[in-house]
């Protein structure tokens, strides 16, 4: 557990317990917890909470304050070593989630989502800054997609069981949410257990890094945070409020979704690599305007169920696609960046995070496909931006603005 061993050497050991490995298992432990979380919060709170629009908007409001404030996670870098800390995120994760259906009340949910979003939050960001350390540049289009396709299976094993054994089984909130969270504790210690410190020769820096180089990528994120909230939000509760899914029925939506991420995500990874950033990021806005086109179908022209669960799950399979806005960034980056800068990274991420969640339930209320319109714009926004990555982006040659231009010292 405090064995310490150098990327360098890590090839000596059995594959099985090598850093890309550890990626794998970290990227299945995360979702037993997480999407077990997301499959059944809407009922559970519609349910045992009696949440409307508004509620599920402060709660996914307060779910983001971890996300905004990421960049603490420099912070507790100059305590805790980044593989360290993402363990404890994901045990404080599982914890929270054991105890999620404790507290059926408004207050006492969004104390349990903050605590668990903590756990989400500074996991995603630690791990996302690994990734990028552990995985050559050469071979990271490939093994990300890789990794999707982990946390795809992953996700698929926790849906598949709720599907079977919800009805049959007569399964409580309780059940599900401890069976969950337990699961990604006990892969957790086993990671701690199984695995050494893996130390970085190159030393991350531990404050604060903003560099004008990199402003593309900080608008990418920016506009990637506030068009998830659309979906993280509210397209789970439209399927629920508007359509009356049950539990079973969520879970089979999502299950046929993660069957199919486990099937493309591997082969998303080889069209990166082929085609690059900018080809496979504005094939995803295209595609997400037009989806958010059509989640306003619903309530202009009466749509019914089916093509809202064909809209769902696509939507979903372009949100798997954003390992694209990481490969871009492994390739502009100095390599001593990484960590500070996927802090940074996450917190802007966040920022609309915050405010649009409880903001649009108020719109939610009154005209729900205005939600979906302002999705279609934020989509065509961030697809202008990745119309300004270069086809091979370096140091230097960021943005296409950058062509011919030397390296900025910052």
């Amino acid at each position: 557990m405090f064995e310490r061993m150098s990327l360098d050497d890590a090839h000596t050991l059995p594959r099985w317990r090598r850093p890309e490995a550890l990626l794998y298992v970290m990227a299945a432990a995360m979702p037993l917890a997480f999407a077990t979380w997301s499959a059944v919060l809407n009922n559970f709170v519609i349910e045992m909470a009696g949440f409307t629009g508004v509620e599920i908007g402060w709660l996914h409001t307060v779910r983001e304050i971890p996300g905004l404030l990421a960049v603490g996670v420099i912070a507790l870098l100059l305590v805790f070593r980044e593989q360290m800390l993402a363990l404890c995120s994901l045990l404080l994760l599982g914890v929270a989630t054991v105890i999620t259906a404790w507290f059926p009340s408004f207050g006492g949910l969004l104390i349990v989502t903050l605590l668990s979003s903590i756990g989400f939050h500074y996991f995603e960001t630690v791990n996302q800054s690994l990734q990028l350390q552990w995985v050559e540049k050469s071979r990271a289009p490939q093994v990300l997609g890789r990794i999707v396709a982990v946390g795809s299976g992953a996700s698929l094993l926790a849906y598949g069981l709720l599907m079977l054994l919800w009805d049959r089984w007569q399964l409580t909130y309780d059940t599900v949410y401890m069976v969950a969270g337990g699961a990604t504790i006990a892969l957790t210690v086993f990671a701690a257990v199984a695995y050494p410190q893996f130390v970085n020769p190159i030393k991350q820096r531990n404050t604060i890094v903003l560099r004008r180089r990199y402003w593309l990528f900080y608008a990418l994120q920016f506009m990637a945070g506030s068009r998830r909230q659309i979906f993280v939000v509210f397209a789970g509760f439209m399927m629920v409020e508007r359509f009356g899914m049950k539990v079973s029925e969520m879970t089979a939506l999502l299950l046929i979704n993660y069957v199919l991420q486990m099937v493309a995500a591997p082969a998303m990874g080889r069209a990166l690599g082929r085609f690059g950033e900018r080809s496979v990021m504005a094939f995803e806005y295209v595609g997400l305007t037009l989806v958010f086109l059509f989640y306003g179908g619903i309530y202009w022209f009466g749509w019914g169920l089916v093509i809202a669960g064909a809209l769902y799950i696509a939507d979903q399979m372009f949100f798997a696609l954003s390992f694209a806005l990481r490969t871009y960034f492994q390739k502009i980056a100095d390599p001593a960046d990484i960590a500070p800068t996927a802090a940074v990274a996450f917190t802007i991420n966040h920022i609309a995070a915050v405010f649009l969640p409880a903001g649009m339930g108020y719109l939610w209320a009154t005209s729900p496909d205005y939600v979906f319109l302002l999705g279609a714009g934020m989509a065509l926004i961030a697809l202008g931006l990745v119309l300004l990555i270069p086809r091979h982006p370096v140091p230097g040659y960021e943005t296409i603005f950058a062509r011919g231009l030397p390296q900025p010292a910052e």
